[in-house]
């Protein structure tokens, strides 16, 4: 069937229907009447000659055609209402999504970004936060700030920090700690990089342990278990620096490992747009002006 025979009035109507599972609300939603919601439905069931919903004595359901309809619309509409909202008062506002490591984020990022916003306020940041693993394609990303050694395949990389790794844990625990050998008797906490804490033992020369303790797939909630006493995390310890200078958290030995940095990475199939670029060289800047290192 041609879709431009479809009554987008009616294809609205059935997705809110579908999505809220009741006319009644989805009239709500688009401020009609139910009885208007069920008639554009009905139409709509007419022109493709399918059921989309079973009526029921206490509101509807959908049927299998209506939930194969039902995410298809949903993207659709979503798309249609992003790209006009670029263009709200009057003005082209590009868009620019980031996903960014939850720890990067909380740790470093988010206190910077009014910078980049005020240096660029027709670019609209949209930021999703992650674990470290995301499908930049799938999720829509133009750019994605991660950890790691910044060889991804099909990826371009661009260095952005070191992130030396160093335990944390509360005061009271550090009290009872006076050698890295008294580590080897406590809970460490650990991210799902397994090697961290047998390098971070190696560098101070001693045979690691057994791995044992809580495994976390975030930094910063391995940081909060820390700080509630459930053991001694293994910390990027740059991007904690809120916490140790509250003292929820202590560094109780100086020593840290080198296992990966943060990297701005983007797809190889994906040409750096200019909202890309300025991002690119703002971070850069940022850092380099926090660090005294040049812009690379």
């Amino acid at each position: 069937m041609d879709v431009s025979q479809l009554p987008l009035n009616a294809l609205r109507a059935f997705e809110a229907s579908a999505r809220l599972c009741s006319f009644t609300r989805a009239g709500l939603e688009l401020r009609v009447s139910q009885t208007a919601i069920s008639h554009q439905v009905k139409a709509l069931e007419d022109l493709l000659d399918l059921t989309l919903f079973e009526r029921l004595p206490r509101g509807v359901a959908l049927t299998d055609e209506g939930q194969a309809l039902l995410p298809v619309l949903t993207d659709a509409f979503q798309r249609m209402s992003a790209a006009l909202s670029r263009f709200e008062d009057g003005n082209f506002r590009d868009v620019l999504t980031i996903g960014v490591v939850g720890t990067f984020a909380t740790g470093w990022l988010l206190s910077r970004l009014d910078g980049f916003s005020g240096r660029h306020p027709h670019i609209d940041l949209r930021l999703k936060t992650n674990n470290n693993r995301a499908d930049m394609m799938a999720d829509g990303l133009d750019c994605f700030i991660r950890f790691g050694d910044g060889a991804w395949h099909g990826t371009n990389a661009v260095h952005l920090m070191d992130a030396p790794l160093a335990p944390a844990c509360t005061p009271e625990i550090a009290q009872g700690l006076t050698a890295p050998e008294d580590l080897l008797h406590q809970p460490l906490l650990r991210s799902y990089r397994v090697d961290e804490w047998a390098r971070w033992f190696q560098s101070v020369s001693l045979t690691p342990p057994r791995a044992r303790g809580w495994m976390f797939d975030s930094s910063l909630t391995m940081a909060e278990a820390a700080a509630q006493g459930a053991g001694i995390a293994l910390l990027p310890i740059s991007m904690f620096e809120k916490d140790l200078l509250t003292g929820r958290l202590v560094q109780p030995f100086d020593r840290s490992v080198q296992t990966g940095s943060y990297w701005l990475t983007w797809l190889k199939s994906r040409e750096e747009n200019a909202s890309m670029e300025k991002f690119r060289l703002w971070l850069l800047e940022t850092l380099g002006e926090e660090t005294g290192r040049a812009p690379a």
